[in-house]
């Protein structure tokens, strides 16, 4: 039960709404920023002094410079916006310093979010992510109930995003009025960085995909995923997690999707989970620990590959009025993107 502050009689309408939105930069933040443009909203998009602002350049906004391990940078950047869009998080598989990933997610959560209650912002989107979801071994598709605690999480990108979500939670229970959706692995153009689910693209395009392990996920078009949080602001309940999900697909049906769409071959040869995770080992120690640099494969993504991310996006359907729709134009946008721009 949550403590909510609803204004009485606010609509939250996007027609001359100065919107804020944190990791517009980044794959989903810049599909939101656009989604909020194309509705009429006005934007200030919070951008690191480091930032590649290519995913943004065409966009009308105003560009204010912080970051999320600064609180006093966000609140006079914040000052004035009705509404907070907190798309931004570190996402990767595998990190060096796992605390720097807490600082940006779980800290910098909590200081966006004291930032918008001192600036008076009027309602809060949070995007969290399917991750913090309670996933069972037998592929049964999980919900917004399903239980769940910081044990199940695997890694600290997991216990992270976990973490963060909590403090959103906590939040809405003090009366600042936060949706909280959770996206579940967003597939299609402007994936810049490019994410893990971006690399499975990219690896196939390369021929790099040999074989596969037996895991699952949820793929969700970015645009429709972008389109889902403008619906949580206008529909979504203070205090409430949404799952913005799309097809649950095994990865050999992505593959095998992938090579419908691109014409080259999906792999035949499943690689036996044992075999996957002395594979992670490996590439962990000798690319991450010793060549300082981010592993293809990771223990903790192979770990979380024994469950497969299935998800039910019936609550969403019911009160935001999310549709589910196919993946393959999602995925035929990827692949085009990442061509056209050199990732392969």
């Amino acid at each position: 039960m949550t403590s909510c502050v609803v204004e009485s009689g606010y609509r939250y309408t996007l027609i001359s709404m100065l919107a804020f939105v944190t990791g517009a930069t980044g794959f989903v933040g810049s599909h939101v920023a656009r989604a909020l443009a194309e509705q009429g909203a006005s934007l200030r998009l919070l951008v690191r002094a480091s930032s590649n602002t290519k995913n943004i350049t065409e966009l009308k906004a105003d560009l204010v410079t912080g970051d999320l391990r600064d609180p006093a940078s966000l609140r006079k950047a914040i000052s004035g916006c009705d509404t907070l869009f907190h798309v931004a998080a570190d996402y990767r598989l595998w990190v060096r310093d796992p605390e720097e990933m807490y600082r940006a997610n779980v800290e910098g959560t909590r200081a966006i979010l004291e930032a918008a209650r001192r600036s008076g912002v009027r309602r809060v989107v949070y995007t969290s992510s399917v991750a913090t979801m309670g996933f069972t071994s037998n592929a049964q598709p999980a919900n917004e109930q399903s239980p769940v605690s910081l044990d199940n999480m695997i890694g600290p990108y997991k216990r992270s995003k976990f973490m963060a979500e909590q403090v959103a939670v906590e939040a809405a229970k003090s009366g600042i009025d936060v949706v909280i959706v959770n996206p579940t692995t967003p597939v299609g153009d402007r994936d810049i960085k490019p994410t893990p689910t971006g690399r499975i693209v990219v690896d196939f395009l390369k021929k790099k995909f040999p074989a596969y392990v037996d895991t699952g996920l949820n793929l969700v078009d970015v645009t429709e995923c972008a389109r889902g949080h403008i619906a949580a602001l206008e529909k979504g309940r203070c205090g409430e997690r949404y799952i913005l999900g799309g097809e649950n697909l095994t990865l050999k049906q992505i593959l095998d999707k992938l090579a419908a769409i691109t014409g080259l071959p999906s792999p035949s040869v499943r690689v036996p989970y044992v075999l996957a995770l002395a594979t992670g080992v490996v590439d962990e120690i000798v690319t991450g620990r010793i060549r300082g640099r981010e592993p293809r494969a990771t223990i903790d993504a192979v770990r979380m590959g024994r469950k497969k991310m299935f998800v039910s996006s019936a609550k969403a359907e019911l009160e935001l009025g999310w549709k589910v729709v196919p993946v393959e134009n999602a995925l035929r946008r990827a692949a085009d993107w990442f061509r056209a721009n050199g990732y392969a």
